[in-house]
């Protein structure tokens, strides 16, 4: 299958164009327009959690750190933080879970009531009154009006 330089080209410039047209679908956009917004948001929530919760449940609890928790595998892990007791072997890091699982929790009560505050505001504006239709007589009626005022 040899191909000249034109027609492959053509493939290439084809290739292009479909790709453009793939990239370019709404739902792509919308897409990479979540993804990025989630990250912002994931970011801000992270910050909630990690600046301002975490630390008013250290001060509540005196100031317990989780993440410095571990247990040794073995005899020769005699360091007393964490960082110092993987170098020296292995070590099961089970403040560092406790400290993410508390993490994940709060992050998700937060999500939690976020989205529940959003449908709160989202059934408000359903719940807004919509004016009845106006019967078939009083339509006839504002017609007759308008044909009056006209005349």
């Amino acid at each position: 299958m040899n191909l000249t330089v034109r027609e492959t080209e053509e493939k290439g410039q084809q290739m292009l164009k479909e790709f453009r047209d793939f990239a370019m679908k709404g739902n792509v956009v919308d897409l990479a327009v979540g993804v990025i917004i989630g990250v912002a948001f994931g970011a801000i929530v992270s910050s909630l959690v990690g600046d301002i919760i975490m630390p008013m449940i250290g001060s509540i609890t005196g100031g317990l750190d989780f993440s410095n928790y571990f247990t040794g595998l073995s005899k020769a892990v005699t360091a007393n933080n964490l960082a110092d007791a993987k170098k020296q072997g292995a070590v099961l890091a089970w403040g560092n879970f406790l400290t993410l699982t508390l993490n994940f929790i709060i992050i998700a009560f937060v999500l939690f009531m976020v989205i529940r505050f959003m449908n709160q505001l989202k059934r408000k504006d359903e719940a807004a009154p919509v004016p009845p239709k106006p019967t078939r007589q009083e339509e006839l009626l504002t017609e007759i009006r308008d044909l009056l005022k006209k005349a």
